[in-house]
């Protein structure tokens, strides 16, 4: 069994570091972040991200964004100056492809192997580990966390080298928003029409317009419940770093872009908050119709 630091236990992280204690591997994490009851009582709790890498052998960091990962890694108090050779550091955050290579190249000047293996799969794929994990990184660090990632998700697949993890993350990023806006589309449509969307819902599960997003997230839009898996906020950073690199890249990406402006709508009527099925009430906003009034208490006002 391994002993490993993991820094990040916010809706996904703190699920996955269960199932790596479930798994009978010991934990390391650091204190001064937020620590669920249930974790402090089941791990070791060190001063901060340095003392989490000297006692691990793996790391493991599962945080917002961008410069959260370069901050858990190369600050005065970061994993980096915990590290000595032999080491793995394994970041699952969804982040930028190419600061992903440069944060692969300074912790390997330090003797150490680093993956990027975001996830996807929301909170329910994280506490029931079935999250589906995109690694990018050389074969032997991918062998050696093979045995932990089955232990967080199902489908787990080596894309490429260093930074590959993380461009299939966004492009899985960009399939599941545009997905989510065609649902909502198309259940606004109905209702409108003066059809039940939920039975429209129903009824198209059983064609080729079925899809788990239909399936999961259709039925939170006639529900009305978005309460968050996965935050508007979160989604709208995806694709901003789909954009930045398509604006690099110089190929155009006109879905993906409006998708993103509805997003923000959302964000913009206090929305960043709510789950990403939510997109839905931007076109509810902008057609000056509701599919469905949400129970007392519940839903997004």
């Amino acid at each position: 069994m391994a002993k490993i630091g993991f820094i990040g236990l916010g809706i996904m992280g703190a699920h996955m570091a269960r199932n790596l204690l479930k798994g009978g591997h010991e934990l390391v994490v650091n204190g001064a972040y937020p620590v669920p009851d249930d974790l402090r009582e089941r791990t070791l709790v060190v001063a901060d991200s340095t003392a989490v890498a000297r006692a691990s052998e793996i790391v493991i960091s599962m945080v917002p964004d961008t410069p959260d990962v370069a901050n858990v890694l190369f600050a005065d108090d970061g994993v980096a100056r915990g590290l000595s050779a032999g080491k793995l550091v394994i970041d699952m955050s969804s982040i930028s492809p190419l600061d992903t290579q440069e944060f692969a190249k300074r912790i390997n000047a330090l003797g150490c192997d680093y993956l990027d293996a975001p996830v996807s799969g929301g909170e329910v794929g994280a506490r029931e580990a079935t999250l589906s994990i995109m690694v990018g990184g050389p074969e032997q660090a991918f062998e050696r966390a093979k045995p932990l990632f089955e232990l967080m998700g199902r489908n787990i697949s080596l894309v490429g080298d260093n930074g590959a993890g993380q461009t299939c993350k966004v492009a899985n990023q960009i399939i599941v928003a545009l997905n989510i806006e065609a649902v909502a589309e198309a259940l606004l449509f109905a209702a409108r029409s003066g059809a039940d969307p939920e039975r429209v819902r129903r009824a198209l599960m059983g064609g080729f317009a079925s899809s788990r997003i239909l399936e999961v997230h259709g039925e939170r839009m006639t529900k009305r419940t978005f309460k968050p898996g996965f935050r508007i906020d979160l989604h709208r950073k995806d694709l901003n770093l789909a954009l930045d690199g398509a604006r690099r890249l110089g190929i155009a990406l006109p879905h993906t872009a409006s998708a993103q402006q509805l997003f923000s709508v959302c964000a913009a009527h206090d929305g960043g908050g709510w789950d990403h099925s939510a997109l839905l009430r931007a076109l509810e906003i902008m057609s000056g119709f509701e599919i469905a009034e949400a129970p007392a208490g519940e839903g997004t006002r």
